[in-house]
């Protein structure tokens, strides 16, 4: 099976177009070639629909890396109705920032993806849960949204044919915790937006107690794509165990930050050096958050890894959503863990005490170290604390908490053990 890298991979898929200044609109979606993937989609089965996905070997975009066929079969074969598909476009993960390029410039791409994605599942009934952050995205998305219905893509007998498809914006009120599918189904349905103990998971038990997929932004839109060229061929770009285009955003200490369409696996390095550009003013590279701040920091030479689910846990970290933060020699390690910190203690939802005890206790001993204020002790505490949350916590909050802390002190305790020892820090003074 021919792999395609980076350097082969010239045309966009899911940035496709954006930087038309009529990219939003409809008539400009279909110009180059939207909407044709849904005509060919409804002359195909369900179940075929699910089967080229299958083959395509799409794992969800959104972190978990969950292959996204098997989650649709699930669902599918559960006798219930209805079933609903809600996309999560709660994008709060710092760092990231992938998704925001289709919301606000190709919004009908997204559409598309789940009409198809409802078509598969025989959903009639479908949810964007759209970040509070993003007040523009709506007003993009709905009138996208008013335009699809007037073209006959959405509504109840789309193209003319037995199949009808409702979808409609529901914006969040800037809570992380909504991120995770359980909680987002949680706020969905009126109530707090707090994490359900699974199983039962919502393939089967979900929005309202019925069946329900929930898949990310991205997730949904490479099914086009799929559809287009068959899930075989789709399974041909990357890295042959999770293959595709991969959006990755890039942020902090390079050149040229912003958010990147490459294959699947692109190593680390190449996504630094080459399509950001480097360190910023010709700085020393000093460690990289390769998945968005949940996900275990990388030391300069572990950056030759693969960018995908499958290669960077064996490089100690996650791919998460794909947002890469790159920190050169000028930044404190200390600070950025605080304010880690600072952030899993303020979106932790409260329901389980190893979260919502532990990121504050975290917090503040790390709070002390970044004021001159640490005591002998403390990263021994640290390790004690991290260890005793990690695996026992409802959702993945707490659990990526620990993991932050733990790889921070595991690579860079000679910093943390400066602040303790000198009351101040050894990058900046």
């Amino acid at each position: 099976m021919k792999t395609v890298h980076a350097t082969e991979l010239m045309e966009k898929v899911l940035l496709k177009n954006i930087e038309s200044p009529n990219s939003t609109h409809i008539e400009e979606y279909r110009r180059v070639g939207g909407y044709r993937a849904i005509e060919k989609a409804l002359r195909m089965p369900p179940q075929q629909i699910i089967a080229e996905v299958k083959s395509s070997g799409l794992r969800g975009r959104g972190g978990a890396g969950f292959p996204t066929g098997m989650k649709w079969d699930f669902a599918s074969r559960d006798p219930k109705f209805p079933k609903f598909l809600i996309c999560n476009a709660d994008e709060g993960e710092p760092g990231t920032f992938k998704d925001r390029p289709i919301l606000e410039r190709n919004p009908h791409l997204l559409i598309e993806g789940m009409v198809i994605s409802a078509h598969a599942l025989r959903s009639e009934r479908g949810y964007i849960y759209l970040r509070g952050e993003y007040p523009y995205a709506k007003v993009v998305l709905e009138k996208a949204i008013e335009e699809a219905y007037e073209a006959g893509f959405l509504g109840e007998r789309i193209l003319g044919g037995d199949f009808g498809f409702h979808l409609s914006v529901h914006q969040g009120a800037g809570a992380y915790i909504c991120g995770e599918e359980t909680a987002l189904i949680e706020s969905i349905e009126g109530k707090r937006g707090q994490p359900r103990i699974k199983p039962p998971f919502p393939v089967n038990v979900g929005a309202w107690g019925m069946p329900t997929v929930v898949n990310n932004v991205e997730t949904l839109a490479n099914i086009p794509f799929i559809v287009e060229i068959g899930g075989e061929e789709y399974s041909r770009i990357g890295n042959p165990d999770c293959p595709g285009p991969k959006l990755f955003s890039v942020s902090c200490c390079v050149e040229r930050p912003g958010v990147y369409e490459l294959p699947m696996g692109t190593p680390l390095k190449e996504i630094i050096y080459d399509h950001a550009g480097g360190i910023k003013g010709g700085g020393r590279l000093k460690a990289v958050i390769p998945g968005g701040i949940s996900t275990p920091v990388l030391t300069p030479e572990k950056i030759d890894c693969p960018m995908d689910f499958v290669s960077l846990p064996k490089y100690g970290s996650m791919l998460g959503s794909g947002a890469v933060m790159v920190f050169d020699e000028r930044v404190c390690m200390v600070k950025v863990c605080w304010r880690a910190m600072r952030f899993f203690e303020h979106e932790s939802c409260g329901k389980c005490t190893p979260c919502r005890e532990g990121t504050g206790w975290l917090r503040n001993i790390l709070e002390r170290m970044e004021t001159g204020n640490g005591w002998k002790g403390d990263l021994e505490l640290l390790r004690d604390i991290a260890s005793s949350m990690a695996g026992k916590t409802f959702c993945p909050l707490g659990d990526g908490a620990a993991g932050v802390v733990l790889a921070f002190i595991k690579d860079f305790s000679e910093e943390f053990e400066y602040h303790i020892e000198n009351k101040r820090c050894m990058v900046t003074g």
